[in-house]
């Protein structure tokens, strides 16, 4: 099974940004020594406990600390850029990373409504010009505009040898669609949807046209997952993030992930066990034994091509030791 990283780059408490992004890094440098595929980095705005704003920045730094895992964007989020400045971007990624680029793109504002005002303007009527945008992409990434199109006269330098690899991210039949019929790779958010995610993924691949450079569909499906080498360790990392999700819920100041001593001296109250009963549900917990399964059952009921986790715990060194585990585990 092929197994691949997801990176929200969290600030723990008591740590920097600066601590986040180092380890982001780091996770990097480890995760291609234990094998995993690929390692994303996503994009927030205005978010004190994620220290990811700006993936493109973060894939210069992390390409030049690995040699071979490839990397990339989980996701740009397209409505608030320019199509051309996109694409020169991971241009120049690829050119100095050679084959080892992807570029997800998504939807989401990833962040507030002031955030992405500042950001982009009008988000609501990007997002409207979201499927042109992402047909304008695809034309600078491969160079392929028509002749008798503007922009047929000007190239995203430096072009590389190989481009960047497209996937849409999402979480809907609408993210299924635009994946299928643009041809590009679909990464599915499990850990992040409501919805039926099998349909959802068999709408895309059902629906799939080939292009130039993917000639079959190609999905990957995202879980949330934390493993120790016990059940009950694994339960008591995960009240960390809960508690986080709970805390950022309610519009209270989170100054990073919990400590397991500030989760101990916490009252969860009977409304908030039940959402973490809710969130537990889109989580995989549990000893590697346990967490392999789960994830087996997961590709095999999706069908996917590839497994992607995303892990967030109290320290950068759980978190490790949870990829470690569930490397060993499958590998």
């Amino acid at each position: 099974m092929k197994v691949s990283i997801l990176d929200q780059a969290p600030v723990l408490s008591g740590k920097t940004p600066q601590d986040a992004l180092k380890e982001s890094m780091k996770l990097a440098q480890f995760g291609e020594k234990l094998g995993y595929t690929r390692y994303w980095i996503a994009e927030h705005h205005d978010f004190p406990g994620l220290a990811s704003s700006a993936p493109e920045v973060m894939l210069g730094y992390i390409g030049a600390n690995t040699e071979k895992i490839r990397i990339g964007a989980g996701a740009i989020l397209l409505p608030h850029y320019k199509p051309y400045k996109v694409a020169e971007t991971f241009n120049m990624l690829a050119t100095l990373f050679p084959n080892r680029i992807d570029l997800g793109i998504g939807r989401a504002p990833g962040g507030s409504a002031e955030a992405s005002i500042a950001l982009s303007g009008n988000f609501l009527e990007n997002v409207r010009n979201m499927p042109n945008s992402i047909k304008d992409l695809l034309h600078f990434l491969y160079n392929n505009y028509p002749s008798d199109q503007l922009f047929s006269k000007i190239t995203a330098h430096p072009f590389p040898d190989v481009a960047p690899v497209p996937w849409i991210l999402g979480t809907s039949e609408k993210s299924a669609i635009q994946a299928a019929e643009n041809g590009t790779a679909y990464a599915f958010g499990h850990f992040m949807s409501d919805k039926d995610g099998i349909e959802t993924v068999n709408t895309y691949r059902s629906s799939f046209r080939k292009n130039e450079d993917i000639q079959e569909p190609q999905v990957i499906v995202t879980i949330s997952a934390i493993c120790a080498e016990t059940t009950e360790q694994a339960e008591e990392l995960a009240l960390s993030w809960f508690l986080s999700k709970i805390q950022t819920d309610k519009g209270e100041k989170n100054n990073g992930i919990p400590t397991i001593v500030e989760v101990r001296n916490y009252s969860f109250t009977s409304e908030e066990e039940k959402r973490i009963k809710e969130m537990r549900q889109k989580m995989i917990i549990g000893n590697p034994k346990e967490v392999k399964k789960e994830l087996v059952e997961l590709q095999s009921a999706y069908d996917a091509d590839e497994m992607m986790i995303v892990t967030i715990t109290n320290s950068y060194e759980s978190r490790k030791k949870s990829y470690e585990l569930i490397a060993k585990e499958i590998w």
